[in-house]
């Protein structure tokens, strides 16, 4: 479940993040495939919230094919992710995580300097990543899916440690929009993030990004905060 987590903040926060890496490095991405991203990134970051709902499949070697299916709203540091089994909510300073089964919220403090406690990472944590340049990117090819051109370009990580052997996104070029996102796990796992509705510059109302215990019946706190 933990690192599902990852993978859903991997996917989610990558739309506003993949096309700020660097590319002075020794080896360099695909220049056209950089301005594709970049043209996405200048759409995305005018925007001052985002609300998308999305699905989730999940290959594993050996197992049924799962689909799970959530919704995520950000604006500016401030996030909250909501799928069938958990809620997680954080606004900026501390982070809630709701897990349903357990019928248990834990409160932690949020730390754009480390991977949470919770086996996830924050969207700074994300930012800072991809900044330092750790992928080479390029395009791979254009395809047609319901009438809609969508361009794929692959992202490679320099890390050998990455448990990630490359990352596959769906760009409507046209739309300048991010249709999905596909991960692909040296374990042999497969996860695609597909996003269905996206909204964006949404008002939120007070306590969206936060969970209070009082509203759930019978829960359990765990309060991690220093």
């Amino acid at each position: 479940m933990q690192q599902l987590l990852s993978f859903v903040f991997l996917l989610t926060f990558a739309t506003a993040s993949l096309s700020a890496q660097k590319t002075d490095t020794p080896e360099k991405s695909d220049p056209q495939a950089k301005k594709v991203l970049d043209k996405v990134r200048k759409k995305y970051e005018s925007y001052k919230t985002i609300d998308a709902a999305f699905s989730l499949s999940i290959e594993l070697p050996g197992q049924p094919k799962q689909t799970q299916k959530g919704t995520i709203s950000q604006e500016g540091d401030k996030f909250r992710l909501e799928m069938d089994d958990q809620i997680i909510a954080s606004d900026g300073k501390s982070t809630w995580v709701y897990l349903k089964k357990n019928k248990e919220i834990q409160i932690s403090n949020t730390d754009p300097k480390d991977i949470s406690d919770n086996g996830f990472m924050t969207p700074k944590d994300l930012l800072k990543r991809y900044e330092k340049g750790d992928f080479i990117y390029a395009i791979t090819e254009k395809i047609t899916e319901n009438k809609v051109v969508l361009t794929q370009i692959e992202f490679k990580p320099k890390d050998k440690k990455s448990e990630y052997s490359k990352l596959r996104l769906s760009i409507d070029e046209k739309a300048s929009a991010i249709k999905s996102i596909k991960a692909f796990s040296k374990d042999g796992g497969r996860y695609t993030f597909t996003v269905s509705s996206l909204k964006t510059n949404q008002a939120f109302g007070a306590g969206h990004f936060s969970l209070d215990p009082k509203k759930y019946s019978g829960v359990k706190v765990v309060d991690l905060r220093e």
